[in-house]
């Protein structure tokens, strides 16, 4: 019996990661193939792969869309690819990972050539993936910054929420934890993992120091506005890139290698990163923000519908992948501004977000005859995925029927994004679905967009869907 470890992890860690080591397990047992898979999902690392399971494997699967240390797997064949391409087809994976490269493997010069983050073969990495390198770095920082955002978030809503007029009260320490301390941060940490899954460990404090440079608009003659979450993804990218740069471009004797690390690299990097932030980069991204924020306030009817609409088409079209990831950060980046707006925003990706797993266990219960036994134990579950914002508990059904599933949901999913914006629902908190309804402005006409979003998209779907032979 052929043995294979794995890593599944996606940027969020909250639902594909569980959802493709299944499809892992249950592929191999299917085919006889003895296999460990290890998560690195939002609450850290679970079922960790052992160094004796490692040596023993005949191969390895990295199903991640975000950096994955593979320094563990010198020496083994390692496949790498998407989580989705897990959750699709976990099969095929387990075939094709026995004719896998072996990773960390020695050249004819006696130079390793296994090193992760190196530009040419990430370009091939990122193809086979089908994932571009620029998507696999940003859903890095991404995945790190969120802890910051919601519970950020939700201390500000809190504080809000009691009373911030009395400045010696929970509510100001909370407004402290909240926006003084949480907000301030994730923009630098943003840009600081970006710039490390680019350039490793050495970009991290470039990209870190960039970031931070993004949010002092006094810095670069800004002191009303900063460069926000785009600075940060500029500074994080522009810090990767620049390390390894000059990683590559300075030489030094192997007795120096300590200096250069430790003294030469930090102060070139984050010198660099600084100045261009400050005298290049800082004050026209700073204008951009500013351009998008004063659009959105002054933004009319028509526009925030459209608005509405796109956003919501985006978060159901892909549930969880690019689209959806892009929607959910220009939400969540506009949350510091601390405008009715972004929060009108941020509540209508959240709200579009809900009605694809609602609308489909709508639709398993209305037409019971049209999805398998297996399909309606889902929607169970899709009901407890869908109130609490999880818009991949989607995917099995849009898996299963993709041309009457997905486009029965973005049509929901819009409907409720518009909805939302109309109403000018508004939401400090950028996750939690039902646990944060507390905190939503006009709720009840939260709840009434949700729901008329989920049952057009269930109805719309059970009518698409044909009976199950």
């Amino acid at each position: 019996m052929s043995k294979i470890v794995a890593i599944t992890a996606c940027p969020t860690g909250i639902a594909h990661t569980f959802m493709a080591q299944e499809a892992l397990l249950q592929a191999a047992k299917e085919m006889g193939v003895d296999i460990r898979v290890e998560t690195q999902g939002a609450g850290g690392s679970e079922d960790t792969l052992t160094e004796d399971e490692i040596s023993a494997a005949d191969a390895v699967i990295i199903a991640a869309d975000k950096k994955v240390e593979l320094d563990r797997f010198v020496g083994k064949k390692v496949l790498q690819t998407s989580v989705t391409a897990a959750i699709k087809d976990a099969r095929a994976l387990i075939e094709e990972s026995a004719t896998a490269p072996v990773y960390g493997q020695t050249s004819a010069d006696g130079d390793a050539t296994g090193e992760y983050l190196s530009s040419i073969q990430e370009q091939k990495d990122a193809r086979k993936s089908g994932q571009p390198a620029f998507y696999r770095h940003l859903m890095n920082g991404v995945s790190n910054m969120l802890p910051l955002v919601i519970s950020g978030g939700i201390f500000i809503a809190l504080s809000v929420a009691i009373d911030l007029n009395q400045k010696e009260s929970l509510s100001q320490a909370f407004n402290n934890i909240g926006s003084g301390s949480a907000f301030a941060l994730f923009v630098p940490i943003l840009a600081a993992f970006i710039a490390q899954s680019i350039g490793d460990r050495p970009a991290f404090a470039a990209g870190l120091v960039g970031g931070w440079i993004g949010t002092q608009g006094a810095m670069y003659g800004e002191p009303n506005a900063s460069a926000g979450y785009i600075g940060g993804i500029i500074a994080g990218f522009l810090a990767g890139y620049l390390t390894l740069g000059l990683r590559k471009l300075i030489r030094v004797p192997r007795t120096l290698e300590g200096v250069k690390t430790v003294l030469i690299m930090p102060v070139l990097t984050v010198g660099i990163t600084g100045l261009l932030m400050i005298y290049v980069l800082g004050h026209p991204i700073a204008a951009l923000m500013h351009a998008i924020s004063n659009g959105l306030t002054h933004m009319g009817a028509s526009g925030s519908i459209g608005l509405g609409l796109l956003l919501g088409l985006m978060m159901a079209f892909d549930m969880g992948g690019p689209f959806n990831k892009v929607a959910y950060f220009f939400a969540v980046g506009l949350l510091p501004t601390g405008t009715p707006e972004a929060q009108t925003i941020m509540a209508a990706v959240m709200g579009a977000g809900m009605v694809p797993p609602l609308a489909m266990a709508l639709s398993t219960f209305i037409s019971k005859h049209k999805y398998t036994p297996d399909e309606r134990d889902a929607g169970k579950a899709a009901i407890i995925l869908g109130a609490c914002f999880i818009t991949e508990g989607a995917i099995p059904f849009a898996t299963r029927d993709p041309l009457r599933v997905i486009p029965s949901i973005m049509v929901g999913a819009a409907i409720t994004g518009a909805l939302t914006m109309v109403f000018k629902v508004t939401s400090p908190a950028p996750h939690g679905g039902i646990f944060v309804f507390w905190l939503i402005g006009h709720w009840y006409l939260y709840v009434i967009a949700i729901l008329i979003g989920a049952i057009i998209a269930g109805v719309m779907a059970s009518m698409l869907k044909k009976r199950v032979a």
